[in-house]
């Protein structure tokens, strides 16, 4: 046996590569050839201490999961091991896509304190996580070292993280001042960072900025999309009714089949048929998801302006081709609904609707006596009895 391991004890390093990167051998061992765990990717399974090359190969293999690229990366500090400019980098992206957002920001004042270079992807992954996590004073510290950077500049997607966070965050003026020099440098601005812009805006009732950012959307030659569309509907259940008809000329602009339905909505036009017109908008569209999302948001816009009659043609329009599945589950001793997937105005329609067809059942004199009834606002959380 002494022997058979003398190769491996002379050279670890040659060891520790071949396990790490040799994956047919590692299928060998962890199908029944010996068993061996994950650990043995360090080396241990033959007695051998791990090198900076070993760690290198396990963490580029495990570079999408967070915990397990962290507790390799601990591991070999506590052996003494010094990280370079590779590790650095595999251990940096890892945290990012994992949100590990405090050990990331550690991993990077690491980097900067010790004069490694940090690459636009880096710089990039980084500042979306803070955006994701909103962490603006970090995101903006970040942002103004990759200025100053020898190695690298912002670009679109820089930008792109950097107007969203300041968006969600509701900083709207620095949101601005930074499409703005976005713009300036050279950049065209995408649908998303407009649209982001839009719901923000529509969320804090800024009605005539709503339609300024869809102006510069129309000016820069930019197709609406159905995102962009949703954000529209949205905003006008949140502004006075005074001022719907300001968004409702965009959707015109943006979707004129949605514009349609939403005008006809909200004037109530002489010969015209709501819900065919809706059912038509509905059929032009083939993605499930999307159909869905706006279904929910025209019932919503319905309930805001309080004409429930009309709420009620697009949930019975939504059970036809089936937009809403699996809502009302029936049996001999329970009834239930499940509203898990409806926005609230959606919810709030299919309770009404339920409600009713039980008070029918009831007038019919079915037996409900024994009968339970159940509402759940989703799968965890029951909301009413």
């Amino acid at each position: 046996m002494k022997e058979h391991n003398a190769p491996f004890q002379k050279d670890a390093d040659m060891a520790g590569w071949f396990l790490t990167t040799n994956g047919a051998v590692k299928s060998w061992l962890q199908s029944g050839g010996l068993s061996v765990t994950d650990d043995a990717l360090n080396s241990r399974v033959l007695g051998v201490k791990a090198n900076l090359a070993t760690y290198n190969n396990m963490l580029y293999g495990k570079a999408k999961r967070a915990w397990k690229a962290k507790a390799i990366y601990e591991e070999m500090i506590n052996n003494g091991i010094s990280p370079n400019q590779s590790i650095y980098g595999a251990v940096l992206q890892a945290y990012c896509t994992g949100r590990y957002k405090d050990d990331a920001l550690r991993v990077y004042k690491e980097m900067k304190e010790k004069g490694k270079d940090i690459d636009r992807v880096l710089y990039n992954m980084l500042l979306k996580m803070c955006a994701d996590v909103g962490y603006v004073d970090e995101a903006v510290e970040i942002f103004e070292d990759m200025k100053h950077s020898e190695t690298c500049h912002p670009n679109s997607f820089t930008y792109s993280s950097m107007v969203n966070m300041y968006s969600c965050t509701g900083n709207f003026s620095e949101a601005e001042d930074m499409l703005n020099e976005m713009i300036g440098g050279g950049f065209e601005p995408n649908i998303s960072i407009l649209t982001s812009l839009i719901g923000c805006y529509g969320n804090a009732k800024r009605t005539d900025d709503v339609v300024r950012i869809f102006d510069k959307l129309l000016n820069l030659g930019i197709s609406s999309d159905d995102r962009l569309c949703g954000r529209l509907l949205h905003a006008m259940t949140r502004i006075p009714k005074q001022e719907l008809g300001k968004i409702t000329d965009c959707i015109e602009k943006a979707n004129p089949k949605l514009g349609f339905v939403v005008r006809n909505l909200m004037e109530e036009r002489e010969g015209a048929d709501f819900r065919k017109e809706a059912l038509e908008l509905f059929n032009s569209i083939d993605d499930y998801v999307i159909k869905k999302s706006l279904c929910n948001k025209l019932i919503d816009l319905c309930v805001s302006m309080e004409v429930q009659d009309r709420a009620h043609d697009l949930f019975d329009l939504g059970l036809s081709p089936e937009i809403y599945t699996d809502i009302q589950n029936r049996s001999q001793t329970k009834w239930s609904l499940n509203l898990k997937s409806l926005s609230t105005g959606a919810a709030l329609t299919a309770l009404l609707v339920w409600i009713n067809d039980l008070s029918k059942a009831l007038e019919s004199g079915k037996e409900l006596s024994t009968s339970t009834w159940n509402l759940y606002r989703d799968s965890k959380k029951q909301v009413g009895t």
